[in-house]
């Protein structure tokens, strides 16, 4: 089964939305229901060379020396921490962990990826 990352907001945006969040400044919250290990978009922006704010970094398990670092540019930037989240990343695609309804926080735990 071939997937079509979704990148650009347009195409987020289908799904997601950004708004204001009791979680942390701005988030991401569910447009629409979400099946649990339903694809939900792809991190992008340019490859990181330093940690910063919005800077996603994606490793192998315990060899941090593999890891490879993305500025987001898209809505998925603002994605915030919770424990556990409602989703996860494999790599810099985006699954739900869980059923997320229509308005609920798209959250992931930032130490899964740490």
């Amino acid at each position: 089964m071939t997937i079509t990352r979704r990148i650009r907001n347009s195409e987020l945006s289908t799904l997601v939305y950004t708004a204001p969040s009791t979680v942390h400044g701005t988030g991401v919250f569910a447009k629409r229901e979400l099946s649990e290990g339903e694809y939900i978009g792809t991190y992008h922006g340019p490859e990181a060379k330093r940690n910063g704010t919005y800077v996603l970094w994606v490793f192998e398990s315990d060899d941090e020396a593999s890891a490879v670092g993305r500025s987001g540019k898209n809505l998925l930037r603002f994605l915030n921490h919770s424990t556990p989240g409602n989703a996860e990343f494999d790599g810099f695609d985006l699954y739900a962990l869980t059923d997320i309804a229509i308005g609920e926080e798209i959250t992931f735990d930032y130490q899964s990826e740490v």
